[in-house]
């Protein structure tokens, strides 16, 4: 079992800037595909980005060229820096890790292990 903790939410004007944080642990987090999800209010968990443990990276298209996912081994972490942050990025923000078996970045059902979420709040 793998614990993420993530970190980083908050309340934002639009045109802001966040990053959020999820620290995993484990010995062997390179291996990981990580991603990023989040959930709005009457709404279901949709992808946001994920990178792969080659750090190929993939993001939904309504936050290309505004977020960009990094991860950082040593540290055993993965960002997500998001800027020009709109209204309708509100939401809670979840980190997940897929660490074995078949790997579909976009699909919630192929990562085992899930954050607690941060809440995003961006202000009009």
């Amino acid at each position: 079992q793998v614990q993420l903790v993530e970190s980083g939410g908050g309340l934002v004007q639009a045109g802001g800037s966040l990053r959020l944080s999820c620290a995993a642990s484990g010995r062997t987090f390179s291996r990981y595909q990580m991603g990023w999800f989040r959930q709005a209010p009457g709404k279901e968990r949709e992808f946001v980005s994920a990178i792969t443990w080659s750090a190929t990276t993939y993001y939904t298209d309504s936050v290309k060229g505004r977020f960009t996912i990094s991860r950082h081994n040593a540290k055993n972490t993965v960002y997500l820096q998001m800027n020009s942050l709109k209204p309708e990025d509100t939401a809670v923000y979840y980190c997940a890790a897929n660490t074995y078996g078949t790997y579909q970045p976009y699909s919630p059902a192929t990562y085992d292990n899930w954050g607690q979420g941060t809440q995003v709040t961006v202000s009009s």
